[in-house]
């Protein structure tokens, strides 16, 4: 089997969203467009001091456009030498990567859809929604609901732009959910498993994409399943 193609990135752009979390803007060199698909992940490469090379996968957080760019969200990992060596980095530098792979994308024919997000498992979710609701034929009308769980409400990445989609597509429903909400949330509270039933109500005939922790996705795979759901319209995808 031929080995998979190396690229360069180029940073472009680098963004805080929270004290440990970056919006990274990369650029392909070489090439005018880089193709792949919403949802796909790209397996970045680097070596430490002593030689060892690091690779580590990450989700692409910015829809397909025909442009050689994409976007990483990543937060700094204690300990983590990647995640820190790439939100560390000055822009014009450059990071070897391969890919896309993945075959968390959206699934065909399009159903109304429940898309449920912890932390960063969002990045695959900006990518899939910037995409599908920026041509009408690509959602035709179906429902879209984005449960996005956070602690508190500095830690809801994207909130703005979540907000103005929803605002533009009156069939996409945004709700951010936090554990840790402080007395000014008027959003929902608690975790978002704890929503998934009156979204979904006596339906079973809907797709759910699942981004974050094992624990997490467990949770809502189960309980999904308990509401009647066949697995195959449960698709995941697992941070750790």
């Amino acid at each position: 089997m031929a080995p998979f193609q190396t690229h360069t990135a180029r940073l472009v752009r680098s963004v805080p969203l929270t004290d440990f979390t970056k919006h990274l803007e990369f650029e392909v060199a070489g090439t005018s467009h880089f193709g792949f698909v919403a949802g796909q992940w790209l397996s970045a490469k680097e070596h430490k001091a002593d030689g060892e090379e690091i690779t580590r996968a990450y989700s692409i957080a910015s829809p397909p456009n025909g442009s050689n760019r994409f976007a990483f969200c990543l937060n700094r990992v204690e300990e983590g030498f990647m995640s820190n060596f790439l939100c560390d980095l000055e822009r014009g530098a450059e990071v070897p990567f391969q890919g896309p792979f993945g075959n968390f994308i959206l699934r065909p024919p399009m159903r109304d859809t429940l898309f449920i997000a912890t932390g960063t498992g969002i990045a695959p979710f900006r990518s899939m929604l910037h995409w599908v609701l920026a041509d009408q034929s690509r959602h035709q009308g179906r429902q879209l609901w984005l449960l996005f769980g956070s602690r508190t409400e500095k830690d809801i990445y994207y909130h703005d732009e979540f907000l103005k989609l929803a605002s533009d597509h009156p069939n996409f429903h945004y709700l951010p959910s936090l554990s840790r909400g402080g007395p000014d949330w008027s959003g929902l509270r608690g975790y978002v498993q704890e929503h998934v039933p009156g979204i979904v109500g006596q339906r079973t005939d809907m797709h759910a994409y699942i981004c974050g922790l094992k624990k997490m996705i467990t949770t809502n795979r189960d309980l999904l399943k308990g509401l009647g759901w066949d697995r195959k319209s449960i698709i995941y995808e697992a941070y750790d």
